[in-house]
């Protein structure tokens, strides 16, 4: 179980007037449960993940896991996964890299945390592109590819931010029931953030609109 307990962040520009983004804000997200977060740009949905992560510090609250204050761990050490619209993919690193590069944060061996990304690519059709650099990749195998290095580290939680808001119409209903598949085999708690209502109401077993720093129930 996933809790964030009366979550406050006001946002502070180098030039005028602070807003409060988040106002005592409390949610609950089971395990094996998708929520989706719905609301316009500005309205401190990415900057809700980014606590949830540990990417950025809340005001005021705490964010807890399993009944256990996680407020004060950094974001390696949160169980969390993240999938974010620009993919965050590492030009550099060739697509088994990329994949495995939270075990090898996490300490473990290069040849065993390839091996295991190789494992993980061959389940999303994307083995043979192992070795690849990934701007050679389409945007639907970059996302294949950032949510497999999501998923790689056995997360609690997932979180996504406008993950498919790049791609055309097309793709984005494939790859939503793919990562749909993906979650429930995973059994994570599932934070998914958009401005789409179709698509909020296709992938959330509740649904949410965050307005003036605090969440309403839509469904």
């Amino acid at each position: 179980m996933l809790e964030l307990r009366a979550i406050s962040k006001t946002w502070k520009p180098a030039r005028g007037a602070s807003r409060s983004l988040l106002r005592d804000l409390d949610l609950q997200v089971a395990a094996g449960e998708t929520v989706a977060v719905l609301g316009p740009s500005g309205s401190g949905k990415s900057t809700l993940l980014k606590i949830m992560a540990g990417l950025e510090a809340p005001d005021a609250g705490q964010v807890w896991l399993d009944g256990r204050d996680i407020s004060a761990l950094p974001p390696h050490r949160r169980q969390c996964g993240l999938l974010f619209q620009d993919f965050a993919l590492f030009p550099h690193l060739t697509v088994q890299d990329n994949v495995a590069f939270g075990l090898v944060e996490q300490g473990l061996p290069r040849r065993l945390a390839r091996s295991q990304a190789d494992d993980l690519l061959e389940r999303f059709g994307m083995q043979t592109h192992a070795l690849a650099r990934v701007w050679q990749l389409s945007g639907g195998e970059q996302q294949r590819v950032a949510l497999a290095r999501a998923l790689i580290t056995a997360p609690r939680i997932l979180l996504l931010d406008e993950p498919f808001s790049a791609l055309d119409a097309a793709l984005r209903e494939t790859l939503r029931a793919e990562f749909q598949q993906r979650i429930a085999q995973a059994g994570m708690a599932v934070v998914w953030v958009t401005h789409d209502e179709a698509e909020a109401r296709s992938v959330g077993a509740r649904g949410l609109r965050l307005v003036e720093g605090a969440l309403q129930a839509l469904w």
